[in-house]
């Protein structure tokens, strides 16, 4: 048995030959992060607030209350947006009629508006930011009494109304969707509807950041923090087939679902570009037995996770406006922080620029190594007319209890790449697509478990 001191340099040495990941800093994402207003956010909130009620099956002719007004407004917002960066956004809505469910039991037409910046040069790759419209109270079919929803999720349209504000400044090669989703509080049927259009007209979707209450910061266990957000991401594809699953068995994939690659990509936007925010990686799709629109799209295989607050306080979610044994309950104005609000929308707004200016993520990644000393790992290259902007390629690694990728080589221009006395064994693997300018996709996991499409 070797001296404990004789062990701990041995490790150092075989530790300190593999370089630690380092990243460009490029300075349009950090003004990107510091345009986001709080102030703006604040307006749109209040605006939403007062149209009284949202709910999915409230008012839809007036001009002034239920959801039928708020989607006009928001539509007009992002018709705004666009006349001011020379018509940069395609502006439309996405619907379908519902009926014969619990929640919608007669037909209401369910309206999601989007907005689309069009890529310059690989249009018909998606990253998507999405918020949903409608509110609740106690009763979820009660579309009469007052529900501002100002937290839940009036904060999540408004910060992808903020969003396409400050984006559409700008040009990048990948589209952008800025989503307003209804139906969510009655069966996530907005986002049903947008995954179904999605997947018809063939959308090679990277992202979907669904944004879900992002701005309380007192929760209902007494911690009040402005400091952390959370990023919920499942683990294996609900679509993996059952080759899939035995080819994963051998092979490893669990936690390196492209949702987790994903998520690990914003947590290290938010430790580079996003002043005093830490985020938390939760390996789940969703809080326990709760639900959000990022799983309509997860649910047809697209990579997605919520972004939200770290501390929930349930007595302003889902509740009559009541005082009832000195506590205040309901979802009001009252309740949101503006600035924690514009801080996950700067989060939002950096990861969707990052990932639109970068190059697609690697496609058809395999690995090889078995019973030998090194490392292969080999990609598709990317399609040089749609990715004018590829530099090249840079290959990850991690111990595979590690929850961040640890250590990294940049490998150029190729398509395949050999790590040296890396034992295939021992660690988890990936590839990332870099830019001339720096900028990096998400990390690409081997296989079909890690894949993000084409």
């Amino acid at each position: 048995m070797l001296p404990r001191t004789l062990v701990a340099a041995t490790l150092l040495m075989s530790t300190t030959t593999f370089a630690a990941p380092t990243f460009h800093d490029d300075a349009r994402l950090h003004d990107i992060a510091g345009a986001i207003s709080a102030e703006r956010i604040e307006s749109d909130i209040t605006t939403l607030v007062n149209f009284g009620t949202r709910h999915t099956l409230s008012e839809t002719q007036s001009d002034t209350r239920g959801i039928g007004a708020a989607r006009r407004w928001i539509k007009a917002e992002f018709e705004k947006i666009s006349a001011d960066c020379g018509g940069c956004l395609e502006v439309i809505t996405v619907s379908d009629t519902i009926s014969g469910q619990k929640r919608i039991p007669d037909p209401v037409e369910v309206v999601n508006v989007i907005a689309i910046q069009r890529g310059t040069t690989d249009p018909n790759r998606y990253v998507i930011m999405s918020g949903d419209i409608d509110s609740r109270v106690s009763d979820v079919m009660d579309y009469t009494s007052d529900s501002p929803g100002a937290n839940d999720n009036a904060t999540g349209v408004a910060g992808a109304i903020e969003a396409a504000r400050v984006l559409s400044q700008y040009s990048f090669n990948g589209t952008i969707v800025y989503a307003a989703l209804s139906g969510e509080e009655q069966g996530l049927f907005g986002g049903k509807i947008l995954a179904a259009k999605a997947q018809k007209d063939g959308w090679r979707i990277k992202a979907v950041l669904n944004n879900d209450m992002i701005g309380n910061i007192e929760g209902v266990n007494g911690v009040i923090d402005n400091s952390t957000a959370r990023l919920f991401a499942e683990g294996t594809r609900v679509t993996e087939t059952a080759a899939e699953a035995r080819t994963r068995r051998f092979t490893g994939g669990e936690v390196d679902s492209p949702s987790r690659n994903l998520a690990r990509y914003i947590d290290r936007i938010a430790d580079q570009y996003i002043e005093n925010l830490d985020t938390m990686v939760i390996y789940r799709l969703d809080r326990y037995g709760r639900g959000g629109h990022h799983r309509p799209f997860n649910d047809l295989g697209y990579p997605g996770i919520r972004i939200m607050e770290t501390n929930e306080n349930y007595t302003r979610q889902h509740q009559d406006l009541r005082t009832e044994d000195g506590i205040k309950y309901g979802d009001t104005l009252d309740g949101v922080n503006f600035d924690y609000t514009a801080k996950l929308t700067s989060l939002n707004a950096v990861s969707l620029a990052a990932m639109s200016w970068a190059p697609t993520p690697p496609a058809d990644v395999s690995i090889k190594g078995a019973v030998q000393p090194s490392t292969t790992l080999s990609w598709k290259g990317a399609d040089t007319a749609q990715n004018p902007q590829l530099a090249g390629y840079k290959i990850y690694w991690r111990y595979t209890d590690a929850p961040q990728w640890q250590f990294s080589r940049y490998v150029g221009n190729v398509t395949e790449a050999t790590l040296e006395n890396v034992v295939i064994d021992n660690y988890f693997f990936g590839v990332a697509s870099v830019s001339k300018s720096g900028i990096e996709s998400p990390v690409v996991f081997p296989g079909a478990a890690g894949s993000f499409g084409d």
